[in-house]
């Protein structure tokens, strides 16, 4: 699995005009699966989303994690972060999962995310989404389980 992550100060994701979830202060992680993960590579992905340490500290060090400065974490998934861009000018997504262990090895991360976290929200799996975000830093990391 994959996740591009965002420091953002605010995000949101929109359906044909609709607000789907939203966040303050926190993480926006654009979700990527692919054909080898399974239900381990999600509990990897989710602890690293909560713990890693992105958020500054009274010094300004990035000391702090999600679970520290008690942010929100918006889940988006997005099938185009497993592109094969080695060859060509075209991406390939032979390299992305199937759409079916898509969706269900997303929507265990969002279950399990809000399991152990507060503040979750999600994009809608599938759908033509708008992500709007103000990136703090900016702070962007490609996270790989």
């Amino acid at each position: 699995m994959k996740a591009l992550i965002q420091r953002v100060r605010g995000a949101r994701v929109e359906v044909a005009g609709e607000v789907v979830g939203a966040i303050d202060q926190g993480l926006l992680a654009l979700v990527g699966v692919e054909p080898q993960d399974s239900p381990e590579s999600v509990a990897r992905l989710l602890h690293k989303l909560l713990n890693y340490r992105v958020f500054g500290d009274a010094e300004g060090k990035m000391n702090l994690s999600l679970a520290d400065v008690d942010g929100g974490l918006l889940l988006v998934s997005q099938f185009t972060l497993a592109a094969d861009t080695n060859s060509g000018l075209r991406p390939s997504f032979s390299s992305a999962a199937k759409p079916a262990l898509g969706a269900e090895l997303f929507e265990l991360l969002v279950e399990q995310a809000r399991a152990h976290h507060p503040q979750v929200a999600t994009g809608r799996f599938g759908a033509e989404m708008q992500v709007h975000l103000v990136n703090d830093g900016p702070v962007t990391f490609l996270l790989e389980v």
